[in-house]
């Protein structure tokens, strides 16, 4: 097999978040994959019991026209999008290795799994920080409580002494200082 030449960016930034997953839509895969949108949806429509719910989905009217307000500017990009995209999740870009069979279909089906497979553990990986942060903060934050107790106790003290004090303790008679 042949290394396609496409860096892993060029693939992540084709990731898209809809309904709460992350998914690639099916022109971009086509694109990938050296097929036409079209060929690829066909596949996909012969086989639609390998592809549930939760593996592909297409895109209800509201959903498409955000999309296309956000990601697509230029007449040229807008090719292929008269009609609702195929969002696929990680298991749907999986099931499509067994519909789509050709090398370069394969080899950048294989790198878009593996691309999902890391975003994935870099998310694990950010949120045991984000856990670790936010037990910091939550600890920071109590100590924050108490060193303004302090504070307050210290400027309750500093006004006390703007009032000049009696002086404590005896005088004794007929000696001089």
């Amino acid at each position: 097999m042949s290394e396609v030449s496409i860096p892993d960016e060029v693939i992540m930034n084709k990731i898209y978040s809809i309904r709460g997953h992350k998914v690639m839509l099916d022109r971009d895969l086509a694109e990938l994959y050296g097929v036409e949108t079209r060929a690829l949806k066909q596949a996909v429509r012969r086989n639609k019991k390998r592809f549930p719910d939760d593996f592909m989905f297409e895109m209800n009217q509201e959903e498409f026209e955000h999309w296309r307000s956000h990601f697509v500017i230029s007449k040229e990009d807008r090719k292929g999008l008269r009609y609702s995209p195929f969002c696929f999740t990680e298991q749907g870009l999986t099931m499509l290795s067994c519909v789509l069979n050709s090398d370069q279909a394969i080899e950048m089906n294989i790198r878009v799994v593996r691309i999902f497979t890391q975003m994935r553990q870099l998310l694990l990986t950010h949120k045991d920080l984000l856990i670790k942060v936010n037990d910091l903060e939550a600890k920071v934050s109590n100590q924050g409580k108490s060193i303004k107790q302090i504070f307050a106790y210290l400027k309750e003290l500093l006004k006390e002494q703007d009032h000049p004090r009696d002086p404590i303790g005896f005088k004794t008679k007929g000696k001089k200082d």
